[in-house]
């Protein structure tokens, strides 16, 4: 169930469709003072059918006042033609609409605003790398690692078959303000490939430039070949 509010010089029951839905809907006056005072909502709908000046002017205010929450605008037919990217608004909907197309219409919105859920999970060539958990495992058999050790195998597979220099790692890794020389970077390899056992050629060495991590070509993804 969504919170809508719509804008409209007539909030005695404009867009009619939305009251046969279960969503929260509450009409306000169609002006700019109304916004100031105007409770949180999933969507904000302008309605447009009487006034498209207004509506495009209401639009332009709620893009400056950073509005979170997707706009809609609604038209008769004959307002579809005033319409354009320069409105900044999520959809448009027809006054005549029914039920269940303002519905659809409201999920797939409220989908497209939500935020991407980001993998923390990393798995490739027989490792599970897991970034929530700082935890790693190597053919179903977890991996003791410091702190260090976890970030630098997780930067390396997360960009497999990529050179880094031990200045890049310890950029990446250790971070600028790091002052220990480049050995750091060795040390640490070599303890990363003992606990990898006979995995340890996951971790490959490019003489004289640094290291990089050597995937399964099953597993490199398109663009590292590129």
């Amino acid at each position: 169930m969504a919170h809508v509010i719509v804008l409209t010089p007539d909030t005695s029951g404009s867009l009619p469709a939305l009251d046969l839905l279960s969503h929260t809907v509450r009409r306000i006056p169609a002006v700019p003072a109304e916004l100031v005072n105007a409770p949180p909502a999933d969507i904000m709908i302008v309605d447009g059918q009487h006034d498209l000046a207004q509506a495009k002017a209401l639009c332009a205010i709620l893009r400056s006042t950073g509005q979170p929450s997707p706009v809609f605008v609604a038209l008769t037919e004959g307002g579809l033609a005033a319409v354009s990217h320069e409105w900044g608004i999520a959809d448009v909907v027809l006054t005549t609409a029914g039920p269940a197309e303002l519905d659809a219409r409201i999920r797939l919105a409220l989908g497209r605003a939500a935020p991407e859920e980001q993998t923390t999970v990393i798995s490739t060539s027989g490792l599970v790398i897991d970034e929530a958990s700082y935890s790693a495992r190597a053919q179903g058999r977890p991996l003791d690692l410091t702190f260090k050790e976890f970030e630098l195998l997780r930067f390396l597979a997360a960009n497999p078959s990529r050179v880094f220099t031990r200045e890049q790692l310890l950029s990446e890794v250790w971070g600028y303000d790091y002052y220990g020389g480049s050995r750091t970077v060795d040390v640490h390899v070599r303890r990363l490939r003992a606990k990898l056992g006979d995995m340890e050629q996951l971790i490959g060495t490019v003489r004289n430039v640094g290291y990089r991590f050597n995937a399964s070509e099953g597993d490199i993804p398109d663009a590292a070949h590129e």
